[in-house]
């Protein structure tokens, strides 16, 4: 049952539909509630509504430089939280080469994404291999470990005594976006077999489980990633964002929720992947002024060119808390209705929570304080200045 009340009304000079057709010399905003599936009002300013001059208090949007400073530890329990709640916890794990020991969460089901590195996963169902771009959920109480080539860097999302969940694809079906047969799971193969017998020379092996926040180590006098076979409906699954086909339509600019990858209990992951831009010549080529007024918005910048952000580099994370309007900075205003290029080339990783988000001392050592600001000197879709990010570029991860 809807809890809101239903009020479909028209006033005054708008759009008759939505995120196409604007009136002339106007800006949309959409209020939404319940993300981008709730009843919502879409209004038609004169100015843009990202347009302050100031801003005080401790609402506001933040933007995270997370590869600005090295943080690299052996193990997941390790790296450092950037923000959580009750439900979800964000870490962002620099790591490299081989893990001295398993890990185990036994606080919800964990998602890695891999940002940069190659290398290999070994767990109770056996071996991965890991690339650039990979997705891999592990089911909570799973355990588990990493050898990579070299240096790499997870964003990590835990499911706090929850789980991940495929998403409903409603009308479209069950195989858009990516079909659930392009999802791998791990193999009792040679290598996985391998790391048996080479590690079942008289080896004391720990496990770090984690369970309430806190560490506990158990120790074997073996290898316990010893199984030689397996069946049934629970594993860990891997899929690559190469392999993700958007949803797109070329008379109408998707919400974000279309591009829903995961699901947990009170958020959701999506993924943004290249995709042709809208060609119908009313329709919106960039994202929407929008509130968002019931979810937090997590944005983890993974590679490519992010057209509607200004000074945002790969490995950065924006979060704007629910409660203020939000949308292209200044530099993307100008391709609202004329594209710049057929298609977008980014890659990014975002996190909608239905509960705050608190932030850690982790986040406030790398944050760009001067994010609020890089929407200032907005004036009629001309792109201001902003505030510059006083650092040099970092690196493409993995690319």
């Amino acid at each position: 049952m809807n809890p809101f009340i239903p009020l479909p009304r028209i006033e005054g000079t708008t759009s008759r539909q939505a995120h196409a057709d604007l009136p002339k010399g106007t800006y949309e905003r959409e209020l939404g509630r319940e993300g981008f599936s709730g009843p919502a009002t879409h209004m038609y300013h004169r100015h843009p509504p990202t347009g302050w001059i100031d801003w005080e208090g401790p609402l506001r949007p933040r933007c995270f430089d997370l590869p600005s400073r090295s943080m690299a530890v052996e193990g997941p329990w390790d790296a450092p939280e950037i923000l959580y709640n009750d439900h979800v916890r964000y870490r962002f794990w620099q790591t490299k080469g081989r893990m001295g020991h398993l890990a185990r969460n036994g606080d919800g089901d964990e998602l890695l994404f891999v940002h940069a590195g190659a290398g290999e996963f070994y767990c109770d169902y056996g071996h991965l291999t890991l690339a650039v771009g990979d997705y891999v959920m592990i089911p909570r109480g799973t355990m588990w470990r990493t050898e990579f080539d070299g240096a790499a860097a997870l964003l990590m999302i835990e499911a706090t005594n929850g789980s991940f969940r495929l998403p409903d694809r409603g009308m479209v079906g069950s195989h858009a976006v990516f079909d659930p047969a392009i999802l791998d799971v791990p193999a009792i193969d040679e290598a996985f077999l391998a790391q048996q017998t080479a590690a079942d020379q008289g080896e004391i092996w720990e496990v770090q489980i984690k369970r309430r926040g806190r560490i506990s180590t158990v120790t074997y006098p073996f290898n316990p990633l010893d199984a030689v076979g397996w069946h049934g409906t629970l594993a860990p699954i891997r899929l690559n964002i190469r392999d993700i086909r958007p949803l797109g339509s070329h008379r109408y600019h998707l919400p974000p929720s279309a591009h829903t990858t995961f699901v947990a209990d009170r958020f959701v992951v999506c993924t943004f992947v290249p995709r042709p831009l809208e060609t119908d010549p009313g329709a919106l080529k960039i994202p929407f002024f929008h509130n968002n007024d019931d979810y937090d918005e997590v944005l983890f910048y993974h590679a490519g060119d992010f057209v509607s952000r200004d000074n945002i580099r790969p490995g950065m994370v924006t979060w704007h808390p629910c409660g203020f309007t939000h949308g292209p900075h200044p530099k993307a205003l100008k391709h609202m209705l004329e594209a710049a290029k057929p298609a977008t080339d980014e890659y990014a990783v975002m996190l909608d929570t239905r509960d705050a988000l608190e932030m850690c001392e982790a986040a406030r050592a790398v944050e760009w304080a001067g994010y609020v600001d890089s929407w200032r000197g907005v004036d009629e879709g001309k792109a201001g200045k902003g505030t510059q990010v006083p650092r040099e570029p970092s690196p493409v991860a993995g690319e």
